[in-house]
């Protein structure tokens, strides 16, 4: 049996979906449901029983899964907005959850991979590179990012990266993510206003050293997130952080033009002023190295980017479909 919390979200249900293509399906899914419509990622995925996640943390707590067979705990739940400012909560939830379920897991015996965050590297002025001797350098730029740092940093301290996997996830995207609201990606945003005015909004560069829409990225389709997860799962020596990432650095306006090209018209971007509170924490560079994911042995070509952007829009936004669904 697999656990797989935030198992309704964009990762975790796409990573589900990847688990029933090889058969598996002998599955519990953590999440938390709320008011949000993730609950349609769910629904095409094949899974033993679901759970809400405070109800899980109390099962696990009061032994409920003491005597059940888990092979792994994949655990991917967790608050993800960048823009959350209360700490205490991302603390919480994105802190004390993973200890809770990494002393669960490893005090059983268990595989435990986790969800870490290429927000961790901050401005990138130290790097991208998984090199777990370095992460005391690092100085992530908002508190989202700081709660997946304070986990990896604990980790470390108490000497368990040797025995877990870290996973820290560039930007993300693809089917399974519309309940993410104002954190769906860009291509998903793309998709709507090309939809509905022909035309996409892009944030002005403050940098000098970037112009408009020439801000990078590393953007990593989430079919190609969850091959490098499957492969990991099925190498028990792969311990420690691996960067999960497209090992390239592209731009917006490169994004937005193949996503104008996925609906057969010319592009057409107004570049828009970015809200002042967002200036000071702006990544204008990521670029995550993916060196040590190909030394274990990851050998699968990553999708391009603008083969990637046009299969999903093409594929599923506009057909309006989810992971399952084929």
């Amino acid at each position: 049996m697999y656990i797989v919390t935030g198992g309704a979200g964009l990762i975790g249900s796409s990573f589900i979906w990847r688990l029933n293509q090889a058969g598996i399906d002998n599955i519990i899914v953590v999440d938390h449901l709320g008011l949000s419509e993730k609950w349609k990622n769910l629904r095409a995925l094949k899974f033993a029983d679901y759970f809400e996640k405070d109800v899980f943390l109390d099962q696990v707590k009061n032994g409920v899964f003491d005597h059940i067979e888990i092979k792994g705990i994949i655990h991917l739940g967790a608050c993800s907005a960048t823009t959350e400012r209360d700490a205490s909560y991302l603390v919480e939830n994105n802190f004390n959850y993973s200890k809770a379920m990494c002393n669960f897991a490893l005090a059983r015996g268990i595989r435990f991979i986790y969800a870490s965050s290429c927000a961790t590297y901050g401005d990138g002025s130290q790097g991208y590179l998984d090199d777990e001797s370095q992460l005391e350098k690092l100085r992530p730029m908002n508190m989202y990012g700081y709660s997946k740092h304070m986990f990896d940093l604990w980790l470390k301290r108490k000497g368990l990266l040797s025995q877990v996997t870290g996973l820290k996830f560039s930007n993300i995207y693809g089917p399974n993510e519309l309940h993410k609201g104002e954190m769906r990606s860009v291509v998903c945003r793309a998709f709507e206003q090309i939809s509905s005015e022909r035309t996409m909004r892009l944030f002005k560069s403050y940098n000098p050293e970037y112009p408009d829409g020439g801000q990078m990225r590393d953007f990593l389709y989430v079919k190609d997130a969850v091959e490098m997860m499957f492969f990991l799962l099925n190498r028990a020596d792969a311990t420690g952080i691996y960067n999960i990432g497209s090992g390239r650095a592209e731009t917006w306006n490169a994004l937005t033009d193949a996503a104008f090209e996925a609906f057969e018209i010319e592009p057409k971007i107004q570049y828009i002023e970015m809200p002042e509170h967002l200036r000071d924490r702006y990544q204008y560079y990521t670029k995550a190295e993916i060196g040590k994911l190909r030394k274990l042995g990851f050998s699968k070509e990553i999708t391009p980017l603008r083969d990637a952007v046009i299969d999903y829009i093409r594929n599923y936004r506009i057909q309006d479909k989810f992971f399952g669904d084929e």
